[in-house]
C-alpha cells in the first residue's frame, strides 16, 4: 500500500481543496461564513433536477435525515459520499492496511488527497443506481420536447446534476470546516434534521388522514372534531415523550466528562483541565454505522429493482423479505408493534431483525469510534504528544510523552468504546419510538449531539477572540 500511495503522491496533491487561511479568522467572519454556507445549503436543496419525472423513487427515503440532501433536488445525494468514503478510510486504517502518518504535513497530504479521491468515486457510485436501477425516471415530455423523445440524453443529465451537487457539498463542506464554525457535515444534518422538526410541529397538511400532519395543528382539529383522542395521537405524544426525552439525555451524556489536571512547565500557577467526554468520539461514528447500514440497503433495492431478489424483496422502498429484511434499521413503533400495526411479518422475523440491528448498531459503535479518535488524532499517543507540545503535563508524574500516553491510556480508550456503546443504545431507544418530523431517532439524537458540540465550539472561539494568547497555547494557530 506504501509503495502504490508513492506513485499516487502527485496525483493526491493534485486534487482540488478550498484554500486554507494563511493566518487567524476572526470570529465574525467565521460566523459569515458559516451562515453564508448554510443559507446556499437551502437554495440548492430547492434547486430540482432538470427533467426528472414526478413518478420517479427515492432511493434513499429512509435516510434523508442522515444524508442531509433533499430527494429530487441537486443535493439528491446529500453527505452520503463523503460519509461513505470516511467508511472506507476508517476501516483501512483502523485494520492498518493504510499506513498514514497524519500527524506529518505529507501524510496530511496524502490522506486528504485520497479521501477526496474516495468522495469522487462514491458520488459516481452512488448517483449511478438512481439511474439505472429505475428509481429516478427520466420524463418523457422533456425528452420529446428536447431530445427527439431520447431518453438515455435526459438521464444522461440528470446523472451530472447529480454528480454536480455531489461536488458542491464536498467543497462547501471544505468552506465550512477551514474558513467556518464546525464541520459541513454536522452542519447540513443539523439544518435537513431541524428542518423537518419544525415542520412536524406546525405542518397544517393532511397526509394519512383528514388531520393535519403537524404535531400542534393536529391536536386541534382532533379535539375540535371530537374524534377518539388516543388512537388520532397516540403516536403524535409518543414521538414527541420520545423527542424531549432523548434531548435532555443527549445534553446530560454531552456534560459527563472526566477531567484530567494540568500544570505548565514553566508558568507556576497555570492551570488547565484536559476533558474526557463520555461520548469522546464525537457522533460521527454512529453516523458511518448508519451510513454503511444506508449502503447495504441501496444495493439491496438496487438489485430487487432489476429483478435479483436472492437477498431479499422489497415493497417501494421498503425490505418485506430475505437477508435485507433483518438487516434493514426499525424505524417507528409501526415496524416493531406487531400488536398494534398490521405488521406481515410474523413475531419472530422482528425479534430477529431488532436483535440484529441492535447489534451492529452497538458494536459497530464502538469500533468505529476506536477507528476515528486513531485517525482524528485523539487517541492516548496523539492526545499526549500535543499536551507535551503546549508545554503541560500531568502533575505528580515526570514530563514525558510515553508517561502521558500510558496514563491517558487507563482513559481514553474505555471512555471511547463505553460512549460507542452509549450511543448506539440511545440511538436503537430512539429508532424504536419514533421522534416528531418523521426524522428518525437516530438523527434527533445527532442533531441534539452535534448543535451542543457546535454550542461549545462558538463558546471557545469567543474565548479566544477575546484572549489571543490562548490560540496558540491550544495550538489553534
Amino acid at each position: 500500500m506504501g509503495s502504490l500511495l508513492d506513485r499516487m503522491e502527485p496525483l493526491l496533491a493534485a486534487m482540488p481543496t478550498v484554500r486554507s487561511p494563511e493566518g487567524h479568522v476572526h470570529f465574525k467572519n467565521k460566523l459569515l461564513w458559516t451562515a453564508g454556507i448554510l443559507i446556499l445549503y437551502f437554495a440548492l436543496t430547492n434547486v430540482p433536477l432538470w427533467g426528472i419525472s414526478p413518478t420517479s423513487q427515492d432511493l434513499f427515503s429512509y435516510w434523508r435525515a442522515l444524508l442531509a440532501g433533499q430527494s429530487g433536488s441537486l443535493l439528491q445525494l446529500g453527505i452520503g459520499p463523503i460519509v461513505t468514503a470516511s467508511i472506507v478510510l476508517q476501516l483501512l486504517k483502523g485494520a492498518d492496511i493504510l499506513h498514514i502518518d497524519t500527524s506529518e504535513a505529507r501524510g496530511q497530504v496524502l490522506y486528504m488527497g485520497l479521501q477526496k479521491v474516495l468522495i469522487f468515486f462514491m458520488i459516481i457510485l452512488e448517483a449511478a443506481p438512481n439511474l439505472v436501477g429505475g428509481f429516478m425516471q427520466p420524463d418523457p415530455a422533456v425528452a420529446a420536447a428536447f431530445f427527439g423523445g431520447n431518453l438515455f440524453a435526459v438521464s444522461f443529465i440528470i446523472f451530472l446534476q447529480i454528480c454536480i451537487g455531489g461536488l458542491l457539498i464536498v467543497f462547501m463542506d471544505e468552506v465550512v470546516t477551514k474558513w467556518g464554525i464546525g464541520s459541513g457535515v454536522g452542519l447540513f444534518i443539523i439544518a435537513g434534521i431541524s428542518q423537518a422538526i419544525v415542520n412536524g410541529f406546525i405542518n397544517w397538511a393532511p397526509l394519512n388522514d383528514a388531520y393535519p400532519v403537524g404535531f400542534f395543528p393536529r391536536i386541534v382539529a382532533v379535539i375540535a372534531s371530537g374524534a377518539n383522542f388516543l388512537q388520532f395521537m397516540g403516536p403524535e405524544l409518543l414521538a414527541l415523550i420520545t423527542t424531549i426525552v432523548i434531548f435532555l439525555i443527549i445534553v446530560y451524556v454531552e456534560s459527563t466528562r472526566i477531567e484530567i489536571p494540568l500544570a505548565h512547565a514553566q508558568v507556576r500557577g497555570a492551570r488547565a483541565r484536559f476533558p474526557v467526554k463520555l461520548i469522546y468520539a464525537s457522533v460521527l461514528p454512529m453516523i458511518l454505522v448508519r451510513v454503511l447500514q444506508a449502503n447495504i440497503q441501496m444495493i439491496g433495492l438496487f438489485l430487487n429493482n432489476v429483478g435479483i431478489t436472492i437477498f431479499g424483496t422489497y415493497v417501494g422502498t421498503t425490505p418485506i423479505s430475505g437477508l435485507m429484511y433483518y438487516l434493514a434499521p426499525i424505524n417507528g413503533p409501526n415496524q416493531w408493534m406487531w400488536w398494534a400495526y398490521p405488521i406481515v411479518n410474523p413475531p419472530w422475523q422482528i425479534m430477529i431483525r431488532l436483535g440484529i440491528d441492535t447489534a451492529v448498531v452497538v458494536i459497530g459503535g464502538a469500533i468505529f469510534a476506536l477507528f476515528w479518535i486513531k485517525t482524528a488524532g485523539l487517541d492516548s499517543k496523539d492526545v499526549a504528544r500535543q499536551i507535551q507540545g503546549s508545554g503541560m503535563s500531568i502533575p505528580g508524574y515526570r514530563r514525558n510523552p510515553q508517561v502521558l500516553e500510558k496514563y491517558l491510556n487507563r482513559y481514553i480508550p474505555r471512555v471511547t468504546v463505553i460512549g460507542g456503546v452509549t450511543i448506539g443504545v440511545l440511538s436503537i431507544v430512539a429508532n424504536l419510538f419514533g421522534v416528531i418530523g418523521g426524522v428518525s431517532g437516530t438523527g434527533l439524537l445527532l442533531t441534539v449531539s452535534i448543535t451542543y458540540r457546535l454550542y461549545e465550539e462558538i463558546a471557545s472561539q469567543q474565548i479566544m477572540e477575546m484572549y489571543p494568547f490562548m490560540r496558540t497555547f491550544f495550538g489553534k494557530e
